[in-house]
């Protein structure tokens, strides 16, 4: 597709002959209509079951039918299984199991940890993308080997496993082209054990993995030290510089300056604007970093795998409920107990999950081996791709723009073929190329690359 020629202005989006779409794809009535069942009495009745079984530390009961953690993966087992049945069998559920030996730090002891897994079947055989929703099950105490106290884990990461359990529970009877699966992973505190065998057993089975939303701590709106309340967003963070770069790839970046277009900081950008489509008002706040200052939390091995992983985290944490004994002191209740939680706030942080994963599904693959073309000096942009190799064929294409020093996409751009040829300088905006469907569903923006 070729615009007209124009002389730019300072203002060189509005000197277009011919104007952009708008901003945002459109919405999907049925996408907010499956965020809208989402339940905040089902999200709080799943916390307080997870908390009724006392602790859920790695290292304490798996055989007690009410404490520990045996008792609490099964739980949520069942309760995938039951979601699967109303929603006529399709999806199914496992256990994933695997054997830690004893690290010298938080395991003592050769431990057998399960990964409770859910898997809804793409429709489409020809569509190999797969999309991952997770929280961590496990819970923990000031002392991280003690895995005898009661450990409630309302927030952390309760809040977690219950939004993945809600997720399934809304989505098992649903049909989408691609794989959505469901985990509560284990482990978590004790060195990200479960996701880290999840990671390495998707990129041994091959899994075609666009997207992993990891949710951790994301059901309290209030912060202390300093006190702050804010029940309106919920930080999403994602690596810039991908963390299994090769110096291939570091050439490239540096190339580019493409720092904060790493595949990662794409779907951050994706799950920003699901919200400002399905969020009812409800924000997803990007930070630019692979997680809160000098943490990781279970997105980073499968980012370290290369796979595009983020963290949902709430806005203001409050770290008299995290990882604390039970206890009083100065009048201040410590423990993460279920009286630290929002469930209203929960139900909206799962609310923009959801909304992430239908529309990434329901979208085409995105683009592939984008193109910028550098042969002609001139002021305009020449783009060139290619139709995704999975799935369905899409309808046509969007190239999003952005200044160099914008965070996020300013403008969008649609096109019907496999070029664009903008009027717009490569030297002072970034591009991105998305699929989309006859409905408008949009893919991830892809970051083009020089092209000879």
């Amino acid at each position: 597709m070729k615009l007209a020629a124009v002389l730019l202005a300072l203002a060189p989006f509005a000197a277009l002959a011919q104007k952009p779409a708008p901003l945002l794809p459109p919405a999907d009535p049925a996408i907010q209509k499956l965020v809208d069942e989402i339940s905040a009495k089902n999200l709080e009745a799943d916390v307080r079951k997870l908390v009724s079984f006392g602790t859920r530390h790695t290292l304490s009961d798996t055989q007690s039918p009410t404490r520990g953690i045996g008792a609490a993966r099964n739980y949520v087992r069942d309760e995938f299984l039951k979601y699967s049945k109303a929603g006529g069998g399709r999806m199914t559920v496992e256990m994933d199991t695997f054997t830690v030996k004893p690290d010298g730090r938080r395991i003592n002891r050769p431990v057998l940890m399960a990964n409770v897994l859910a898997t809804l079947p793409g429709t489409d055989p020809t569509d190999t993308r797969v999309i991952l929703v997770s929280g961590h099950i496990d819970s923990r105490v000031t002392d991280v080997m003690n895995a005898t106290a009661d450990a409630p884990g309302a927030n952390d990461d309760g809040s977690g496993t219950v939004l993945v359990m809600e997720l399934a529970r809304v989505l098992a009877g649903q049909r989408f082209p691609c794989t959505l699966k469901f985990v509560a992973v284990q482990g978590e505190e004790q060195g990200l054990y479960g996701s880290g065998h999840l990671a390495e057993r998707a990129k041994k089975e091959g899994w075609n993995l666009i997207a992993m939303l990891n949710n951790d701590i994301v059901g309290n709106s209030h912060g202390f030290d300093p006190e702050i309340s804010d029940a309106t967003q919920v930080r999403v963070f994602s690596e810039g510089v991908p963390a299994n770069e090769t110096p291939e790839q570091a050439r490239v970046r540096r190339q580019l300056s493409s720092e904060n277009d790493a595949p990662s900081r794409q779907l951050a950008r994706f799950i920003n604007r699901a919200a400002q489509l399905y969020g009812h008002g409800h924000k997803a706040t990007l930070e630019y970093r692979p997680d809160r200052f000098l943490r990781g939390g279970d997105h980073t091995p499968f980012n370290q795998q290369g796979f595009a992983a983020v963290r949902f985290t709430e806005m203001n944490e409050d770290f008299t409920h995290q990882h604390q004994d039970l206890r009083t002191e100065k009048g201040r209740p410590y423990g993460d107990v279920i009286e630290g939680m929002d469930f209203a706030y929960l139900r909206r942080n799962a609310g923009i999950n959801l909304a992430t994963m239908v529309a990434l599904a329901q979208a085409p693959a995105a683009p592939a081996k984008v193109e910028v073309l550098t042969a002609n000096l001139t002021n305009r942009t020449e783009l060139r791709w290619q139709a995704p190799a999975a799935g369905s064929k899409p309808s046509g294409y969007v190239v999003l723009v952005r200044e160099t020093s914008a965070p996020q996409w300013q403008q969008r751009f649609p096109v019907s073929g496999l070029t664009a040829d903008l009027p717009i300088s490569k030297d002072n905006f970034i591009f991105g190329v998305a699929s989309i469907d006859a409905a408008g569903h949009e893919s991830v923006a892809v970051l083009p690359v020089v092209g000879r």
